[in-house]
């Protein structure tokens, strides 16, 4: 896999059947990309009109990337964005608490780890549908494929909450049996794990939250299983968690209302893809000196987003329009882009 053929851009419907594939191909708990042709076309088209409308951003918007290698003409990932969790309603989540039960009589102090249903992050821009075909699962392709949709939000903050989160996918079993949904939500929803995750359509928990229990969750009443499924990462999560982790998202905090999978967040502006970031213009008298580095480079287009990767003098501020920068994003002397290092932290990385 060559690096240079790799293209992130807006989902067409032309990639349903790509689309329809890459369902049918995901774990339980990839709930934002039901396995049912007529709920992704309605997914593409919602895409469409989020990445085209012209009208002030309402949060109800979802936008679904999806990755290219342009040598085969073959889609080979896809990720996503919902503006605003539980647009429509409030979007669930546990927190994780410790409590301190004393006895001064007795002598006696208990630090209890304690869960408690909250809607904390409801608002918060979500990342969602990351998907990757295990082929292209090392190197370079998993980065742009998540941290590009940080640098679509840098650009159109406007449209975003700057306050960013992620679910990941906790443990489950090869049917789909959760031992954390098994333990808390089925005590109180009669469904198992994976028709429930197929109920809620992907964002909205709501309806199930509310038949949960409101007072907190003391985690040693729950079964072994249960307790240690807590915060804990299914395998198929583990590659896009760590990249979410490289970036600076916290994982501590809170944890998903079924699987008990970590959920991520943190705030745009420190994240390590918008620190690093800075806008290039294509200048015909452009001069760059120092060795070049592997960046991820994206247009300042919503409706025509690309993302790709290039090497890059580190000392660029401009980029010549014969450069494959500008060329293999189609822009013109005088047009900007938004450019960040792969792996600014990790020298011996500089390349894929």
């Amino acid at each position: 896999m060559n690096p240079r053929d790799l293209l992130l851009r807006p989902v067409a419907l032309a990639d349903l059947p790509a689309l329809e594939r890459i369902a049918a191909a995901s774990e339980h708990g990839i709930s934002s990309l039901p396995n049912d042709q007529a709920k992704l076309r309605a997914r593409i088209e919602r895409s469409l009109d989020a990445f085209a409308s012209l009208d002030d951003a309402s949060g109800e918007e979802t936008y679904l990337f999806v990755l290219e290698d342009l040598a085969r003409a073959e889609v080979v990932g896809c990720s996503g964005i919902a503006a605003s969790a539980g647009f429509h309603d409030r979007f669930y989540s546990y927190r994780n608490e410790f409590v301190v039960h004393a006895s001064a009589a007795l002598g006696v102090s208990n630090r209890l780890h304690t869960l408690h249903l909250c809607h904390d992050l409801s608002g918060y821009t979500l990342l969602t549908s990351f998907y990757i075909e295990p082929a292209y699962a090392q190197g370079p392709a998993p980065q742009l494929l998540s941290r590009a949709r940080l640098l679509f939000i840098q650009q159109f903050a406007e449209r975003f909450n700057q306050r960013i989160a992620a679910e990941n996918p906790g443990l489950a079993d090869q049917e789909g049996q959760s031992p954390f949904w098994d333990a808390v939500g089925r005590r109180f929803f009669a469904m198992d794990y994976p028709q429930a995750e197929a109920l809620t359509g992907g964002r909205n928990k709501a309806f199930i939250a509310d038949l949960m229990p409101h007072s907190p969750i003391y985690v040693a009443l729950l079964p072994e299983a249960a307790q240690w499924a807590i915060g804990q990462l299914h395998p198929v999560g583990e590659l896009p968690f760590s990249i979410l982790q490289e970036e600076g998202f916290d994982a501590d905090t809170y944890i998903d209302i079924f699987d008990g999978g970590p959920t991520v967040e943190c705030s745009l502006g420190l994240l390590r893809s918008v620190r690093h970031a800075h806008r290039l213009t294509v200048n015909a008298d452009a001069l760059a000196l120092g060795m070049p580095a592997w960046h991820l480079a994206v247009n300042c287009e919503r409706n025509d987003f690309r993302a790709i990767l290039v090497e890059l003098a580190e000392s660029a501020r401009f980029v010549l329009p014969s450069d494959e920068a500008a060329t293999r994003l189609g822009l013109v002397e005088g047009a900007d882009l938004l450019v960040t290092p792969l792996w600014p932290e990790s020298t011996e990385r500089s390349r894929p």
